[in-house]
């Protein structure tokens, strides 16, 4: 038997922007699409969008040349930035979408969680879903059966489980959904950073079943933005750049690169533009520009251990709104919080007018080494509405100051002061 677990030959995936993307999920689906198109091509010429009239179809390559190789009881992470192409690539090892160019074998059982909503039928309740995931995959009812307690108790939905899944909410959902594909004994497990919907403390227990999965010599991978879980995780990752592989190897040095390649840190005192970056929320908030400074001209405003820093920030609302939160929220290079500076917590309703606002937050003391930072943006009514939240908005640089050259890297990320009391 060989010991390749996935092979990657060439895979290229070319998608057209502004053309229709059909995707059949059952056999139904194909039916009722031929019957539509002479519907679809009158109401075309209706509007004036026949033959001659010209639709946006511009090219668009996800995924461009794609090769590797995956051995049996590997766990491997795929790295990258929105639109690097990893979720495409998932959903080509898992059947989901074809290539358009090359090949993927998959020699094993697969089961994976890509996206909430992927691999139940919303009308089933949970329990129906367990079975129905566990005779796809090829197990024996013995088998679900013997699975079964450790599924709900794992998701802890015991009192749901029979009801429909479509009265779940997105948590419950996605805890249902990952212990089904974790405890189904799948040979290879794929997870996308579907997980980040859940609760710390579930995602806490997601890593470490994924942990205990890979010691039991099954094959993962997994994709996050989490660059403290993927080091944890996965002893071996992929690096994906607008589709293409970058490097594939050793993970401390493929986050390196990684963060090698993002931009440089940002300039302080200037506003930088954050209206096109990828971001969730309803919208009826949004950032559109962000400063910071430590004021203090003499360094050209740039931020140092246990000085101020303040944030200027550009939002504009639809509408005049009440906000309960504003955060702005400092993490490390692998993705830890460690600043959250958030206005929920003064108690404090941020009153917006109609268009463009400028709001100002100073944090007195930044506690933190010399370093690269992400600076992550967030807006919101607690706990009903999220109005924009930006993970990563812009990298910011705490540099070191002549007196503070005695701090060595070993210090760790966050400076405290502290003093010597006595010697006895």
């Amino acid at each position: 038997m060989t010991d390749i677990a996935i092979q990657v030959e060439s895979i290229s995936k070319l998608y057209h922007i502004g053309s229709s993307q059909k995707r059949f999920d059952r056999f139904g689906d194909q039916l009722v699409d031929l019957a539509m198109a002479p519907i679809r091509r009158v109401g075309k010429l209706l509007r004036g969008q026949g033959s001659g009239a010209a639709e946006l179809n511009e090219a668009f390559w996800a995924l461009k040349d794609v090769s590797f190789e995956i051995k049996h009881g590997d766990v491997v992470g795929i790295i990258g930035h929105n639109g690097a192409g990893k979720s495409t690539l998932l959903k080509i090892l898992s059947s989901i979408t074809e290539p358009t160019e090359g090949y993927a074998d998959v020699y094993g059982r697969i089961s994976s969680l890509l996206e909430v909503g992927t691999g139940f039928h919303p009308e089933l309740t949970g329990r129906e879903n367990i079975f129905l995931n566990g005779a796809i995959l090829g197990m024996r009812k013995a088998e679900i059966d013997r699975k079964f307690d450790d599924i709900i108790d794992f998701a802890e939905i015991e009192r749901f489980i029979d009801t429909p899944v479509k009265h779940y909410s997105s948590g419950m959902y996605v805890r249902l959904a990952f212990s089904v594909a974790a405890h189904l004994e799948p040979e290879i497990l794929l997870v996308d950073e579907v997980l980040a919907v859940g609760d710390i403390a579930f995602q806490k227990k997601c890593l470490g079943k994924m942990d205990s999965v890979s010691k039991q010599g099954r094959t993962v991978i997994f994709v996050s933005h989490n660059m403290n879980a993927m080091q944890r995780l996965c002893p071996k990752s992929i690096l994906l750049h607008r589709g293409q592989l970058v490097t594939y190897g050793d993970t401390t040095d493929v986050i390196e690169q990684y963060l090698a390649a993002s931009s440089s840190a940002t300039a302080p005192g200037d506003w930088i533009d954050v209206s096109g970056l990828s971001r969730d929320g309803s919208g009826k908030v949004q950032f559109m520009a962000v400063s910071y400074s430590s004021l203090n001209e003499a360094i050209g405003y740039h931020l140092y251990s246990n000085g101020p820093l303040e944030f200027s920030l550009d939002i504009f609302a639809e509408s005049p709104k009440d906000v309960g939160s504003v955060a702005v929220t400092l993490y490390d290079r692998y993705g830890t919080k460690l600043v959250n500076a958030d206005t929920f917590s003064l108690g404090e309703t941020i009153s917006l007018k109609k268009g463009r606002n400028i709001l100002r937050l100073k944090i007195d003391e930044l506690h933190l080494n010399p370093g690269i930072y992400t600076l992550g943006l967030w807006a919101a009514n607690p706990p009903s509405e999220v109005y924009d939240s930006i993970a990563s908005a812009i990298l910011i640089e705490v540099v070191e100051l002549e007196s503070e050259k005695i701090r060595v890297q070993s210090d760790g990320l966050v400076s405290c002061s502290f003093k010597l009391l006595e010697i006895s």
